[in-house]
């Protein structure tokens, strides 16, 4: 077995190949797994969940046994936080749910038309967690709870068996934090019936959240930062909207994610392929496209190919319902088509809770041509 050191060097130089839309010496695979290594290590998701310490342990193990694989997506389990960090609640396994129930992000809507004000006046970082402590406290502690741990130790785990933390730091555009704050129907009126307003709140947010990304860059040096806008894709915004609300932002946190020296991980959840196009305005080379296989893997790869790195894309339904022959075959098929160069292999948005292991062994064993 070769060192850990050397394992690492060859994951990311494998990696850093595919970005540079290269064709590395095998096509890398990287695995999104949380609540999927619960039913592959024998404890409930709860158990993961209310101990991170130990999620941390059992994702290592559980990706370690799937065979050799580049990167991890995660190396703890983020339910505590997927609510708060959209102004949501979240119900989680083993409170409001049951212990193998998945965490839930509750959106209560609880953002105001004044909020706006508040945002514009007062800045994102002062809004933000004035509304967490205020207006969603139980969100508040789940946020303060999962913070307290020592992530650099949960990364360094991963990191001292070979394995990549593929994205150490996030961002998110206006248009979703609002979206989910709000509420989809009242976003949606909103951005009619006040759009100034919306603008002004945007923008201003837009300060805060650009100095937190260089701050978090610079502080993790992540491989890349993990860009999402679950809410933005083109199949729910009019083009006119999409261009006024949607693109301007998502273009400067790439932007930005580049000046600082690191690399975009564009996770897109929805259908965003009316707007594949515009996407090569962003610098050449220094992003990866993923999404949750609403969007045709197969027209980004015809639009946007030669520009960024294609990430994914095999779907939850094939993972969880088809046989691993046939999750290797479509594997192998996205590696001859969207690869070999500038393609890395994933499953579609995250793993799914209830994939079979053998089939995203499958999967891993045919990035590694076996």
């Amino acid at each position: 077995m070769k060192p850990a050191q050397d394992l690492l060097n060859e994951h990311i130089n494998r990696l850093s190949t595919a970005v540079a839309l290269e064709k590395p010496d095998r096509v890398p695979v990287v695995l999104g797994i949380d609540a999927f290594c619960a039913q592959h290590m024998g404890v409930t998701i709860a158990d993961l969940v209310n101990d991170l310490d130990r999620s941390n342990e059992l994702m290592l193990q559980s990706m370690q046994d799937l065979g050799d694989v580049d990167g991890t997506m995660l190396t703890v389990i983020t339910a505590h936080v997927v609510g708060p960090a959209f102004l949501c609640n979240v119900k989680l396994p083993g409170r409001e749910l049951g212990v193998n129930d998945l965490w839930q992000v509750d959106e209560v809507a609880a953002m105001t038309l004044e909020d706006y004000d508040t945002i514009i006046n007062k800045g994102w970082n002062y809004f933000f967690n004035n509304f967490l402590q205020n207006r969603i406290p139980k969100a508040w502690g789940d946020f303060q709870h999962f913070f307290k741990s020592d992530f650099k130790k949960f990364e360094m785990k991963f990191v001292n068996a070979g394995i990549l933390p593929f994205c150490s730091a996030t961002a998110t555009p206006p248009y979703d934090y609002f979206c989910f704050g709000r509420g989809l129907t009242n976003f949606t009126k909103d951005i009619f019936r006040h759009k100034d307003k919306v603008i002004a709140a945007a923008d201003a947010a837009m300060v805060d959240i650009l100095q937190n990304l260089r701050q978090q860059i610079r502080a993790a040096k992540p491989f890349s930062v993990f860009v999402g806008a679950p809410r933005s894709a083109g199949e729910l915004v009019s083009p006119k909207m999409w261009n006024t609300f949607v693109w301007p932002y998502l273009k400067r946190i790439v932007e930005t994610v580049v000046e600082e020296g690191s690399i975009a991980y564009l996770h897109l959840d929805g259908n965003w392929e009316r707007d594949l196009a515009k996407f090569r305005e962003l610098p050449k080379a220094k992003c990866i496209w993923g999404s949750d296989h609403a969007t045709d893997i197969f027209k980004v790869k015809e639009v946007l190919g030669d520009h960024m790195c294609v990430f994914g894309d095999v779907p939850a339904a094939l993972l969880t319902l088809g046989t691993p022959d046939e999750v290797y075959n479509y594997s192998t098929k996205l590696i001859n088509e969207i690869g070999p160069a500038g393609f890395i292999l994933a499953q579609a948005c995250y793993m799914p809770a209830n994939a079979k292991v053998e089939n995203v062994k499958a999967l891993v064993a045919a990035a590694n041509g076996k």
